[in-house]
Parts: structure tokens; sequence; C-alpha cells
């Protein structure tokens, strides 16, 4: 980042946290290796170099956390519809500056990498021209390319996003009939993977075949990109954005960066440093992260 710019613009990391998740209820405060998952969201956002790291959630228990990791903790209403409203009102609560740099950080997000944060602050201050930035990272198997929860990415050769969406983008025209279900091009890019694995492997090597939906053996040559749930946008920008009215698009989507594209605000997207981790959307998605921390018995959840 350039220093002049940093200087000059305060950069403050805010995560928003509801205790009510539609899919997993009580998830910002679950046991994860001995400790709440919103206290190792704090610990990464700490370490993600901006100025302060303030917890904007709507539960006691939740800012009871926060606080104990020495980050600054915001009560906000719980009838917000989603994170950008929470830190807009955040925001508004603080008094900050609107030029300020506000990185969004997701409160399921307990793997993310901090040189990310860092990452996405550097691309906003960078860019005048655009509201936001946010990250993409490569999909790798058919599974995240045809799962709706996975949120892909298309953006131009300046890196400008085009559009956002559950659906796999680009269409592989050619090759994925509209009449063919997800489940089917699964199985089919899974065989391909198998074949070629195995026509590559000597006779008596001892080595397996790849994990299912390793690779993406169907698909044209293109790259297709998860979106990484991490923004940073001016506080001003936030402000203003809470009053937007919601696109057709987004209503479809349930995905609310398409509300600042429908009114023209221009979202950069850079291509993740470092691979963000798995986040928690789901009972399966929980039990996966808690097998990559060992548990520390001397913690214990609130």
């Amino acid at each position: 980042m350039n220093e002049s710019l940093a200087e000059s613009r305060p950069c403050v990391a805010i995560i928003p946290a509801r205790y009510a998740s539609s899919r997993l209820p009580g998830k910002v405060l679950a046991d994860i290796g001995g400790r709440p998952m919103i206290a190792r969201v704090c610990e990464l956002a700490l370490a993600g170099g901006v100025d302060e790291v303030i917890v904007a959630g709507d539960d006691a228990r939740i800012l009871d956390v926060a606080k104990a990791q020495g980050v600054r903790a915001i009560a906000t209403s719980s009838e917000h519809r989603s994170g950008s409203e929470r830190i807009s009102e955040a925001i508004s609560r603080l008094g900050l500056d609107p030029d300020a740099v506000v990185v969004n950080i997701q409160a399921d997000e307990p793997l993310l990498p901090p040189v990310l944060i860092r990452q996405v602050s550097a691309s906003l201050v960078e860019r005048s021209e655009c509201a936001m930035a946010t990250l993409c990272e490569p999909i790798e198997s058919a599974q995240e390319l045809f799962d709706p929860a996975v949120v892909k990415v298309v953006f131009d050769a300046t890196g400008r996003a085009l559009y956002f969406s559950r659906a796999p983008i680009p269409w592989h025209r050619e090759g994925w009939s509209p009449m063919t279900s997800p489940e089917r091009l699964i199985r089919s890019s899974l065989e391909a993977s198998l074949a070629e694995r195995d026509d590559s492997i000597e006779p008596g090597s001892n080595e397996s075949g790849p994990s299912e939906g390793r690779t993406i053996a169907s698909l044209p040559a293109i790259v297709h990109y998860r979106h990484i749930g991490i923004y940073a946008a001016r506080a001003g920008f936030f402000t203003r954005f809470a009053g937007l009215e919601p696109s057709p698009a987004e209503r479809h989507e349930s995905l609310e960066q398409l509300r600042a594209m429908h009114h023209g605000h221009p979202i950069h997207v850079d291509i993740a440093k470092s691979s963000s981790g798995p986040g928690v959307d789901t009972p399966a998605d929980l039990e996966r992260v808690r097998a990559l921390f060992p548990r520390d018995q001397s913690l214990t959840e609130p």
C-alpha cells in the first residue's frame, strides 16, 4: 500500500455479527478448538494491519467475546437484513471519517489469512474510481462450481466485476447442455478426471487417484473464480449503500454486491494472494473447520 495514501486514510476492520444465523443459529459463538468462532476471527483481523478492529453485533454474548479479545464492540440492531446495513449503523455511531477505509470481514471466516485484509484495503486505496474492492480465487472442483452456496464472479481485463452469481459463470455453451443436471456434469467430470489419472499412472505404481471432485477435467481452458466474502469500501459509501434500493438481481441471487453494480458503483476484484480457507455456513462446514484446530483445553466457550 502506498504509505502516503495509507496515512491520509485511516483503515478499520468491522466484523458484522448476528446471533440468529438462518442456517446455523449461534454459529459465531460456536466452539472451534476451545474458542468461539468470533474470537478467532477477531484474532486474524487484529493481524491484518488495520488501525482498529470493531465487532458490530446484536447479542451481548458476541460483544463480550469481542471485548475479551481487546477489540471495540458496538451493539447494533437485530433487525438488519445484511452485514452492510449493520456496518452502516456502526459507522454512524462511531462517526467515522467518510474517507476512512472500512474492511468488512465476515464473522464466519475463521481461517481467512490476514494478508487478504491488507490486500483488499490496498486495492481500494489504489483505485479511487471504484466504490468497493473484493477478492476471488480459482475454483478447482466441479462440486464447487455447481454449488449455489459458492458465489462465482466474472470480471473484465481491468479487474472490474461484471457479475456475481450462485450459478456457474461463465457457462460452457459447447460442453454443458442446458438440459444436463449439475449432478451429471459433476459425475462426468469426475469420471474424465479419473480416466486421465489412470492413463498417467505407470503399472505397479502405488499412487492413488484424485479425491472426489478434485479437478474439472471436462471444462474448457478457462478459469472459474469463487468470490471471497471480504470487502473494502469507504465509510461514506457504506452509509450510502444502506439507503439504495435492492436490485432485482440481488433479490433473485441473494447477493447484495449486485445492488452496488445495479446503481452504477464499480467493484474491483483482485485474485487473492493466498487461499482463503473454508467458511462456515452449515453444520457440515463447522465440523470440517473444527477438524483443523486442535482443542485448547485451557480455553472454554463463554
